[in-house]
């Protein structure tokens, strides 16, 4: 009964690495276009170009701002790697962040968790810096789970949150209603350092959930959406 319930489309994503491919170049032509023909505000961009320029950082997000965060992400100034899912459209997403300069990792159904982290540290040891959304990628949406705090704790890497906005968007019918930007609009990137790695879990928790709803309040009113 299970496989009765896939769509078509999603059982060719499923067995195709060309059609993966194909869509998500569409995906990055269209947020790359985008990109493009939105007057964008920034916010924290240098102070992170400065910490980069010593070394990696440790970037979380919301999901729901995960389409545009590979495309805002200042690439020359340093790499940045996530782990993905083998899910196809986690594939799409992995293939999408690749076309912007980035190194995602796809975890396999059969690769533990344990595998997952040394391959992360692996590539901090490489001065590559680390990106994961707080609520992914299943949810509750803006809830911060355990990855990020214990990422945190284990690197001491500096901890940047990211947020962005479009006057012109929609909301996807997903778990996290997620972001998708129109073309033509206002915009705004905010990224924003959290002022410490060490107090205890839940204080971090706290501390980094108010960093991500302050940088997304602050996206909104910079685009224009509040004030």
């Amino acid at each position: 009964m299970k496989g009765q319930c896939v769509s078509p489309f999603r059982r060719r994503l499923e067995n195709s690495v060309i059609l993966t491919r194909a869509v998500a170049r569409l995906a990055y032509w269209y947020l790359a276009f985008c990109n493009r023909t939105t007057r964008w505000d920034h916010a924290g961009l240098i102070e992170l170009q400065a910490d980069l320029s010593k070394g990696p950082v440790l970037l979380v997000i919301w999901h729901q701002c995960a389409l545009m965060a590979p495309v805002h992400w200042p690439a020359a100034d340093g790499q940045l790697s996530s782990i993905h899912a083998s899910s196809p459209i986690a594939r799409v997403s992995g293939a999408m962040q690749r076309l912007c300069g980035l190194l995602p990792m796809q975890l396999s159904k059969d690769q533990s968790n344990v595998r997952a982290a040394r391959m992360l540290l692996g590539r901090v040891r490489e001065g590559v810096s680390i990106g994961l959304a707080a609520d992914g990628p299943l949810g509750p949406a803006l809830e911060v789970k355990d990855a990020p705090l214990i990422w945190a704790e284990k690197t001491g890497l500096p901890v940047y949150t990211y947020a962005f906005a479009t006057k012109r968007h929609r909301r996807l019918n997903v778990w996290d209603r997620m972001i998708l930007p129109l073309p033509f609009s206002k915009g705004a990137v905010v990224f924003a350092r959290l002022a410490h790695t060490a107090p205890a879990r839940d204080d971090l928790r706290s501390d980094l959930e108010q960093l991500l709803n302050a940088g997304t309040k602050k996206a909104d009113q910079m685009a224009g959406l509040s004030q």
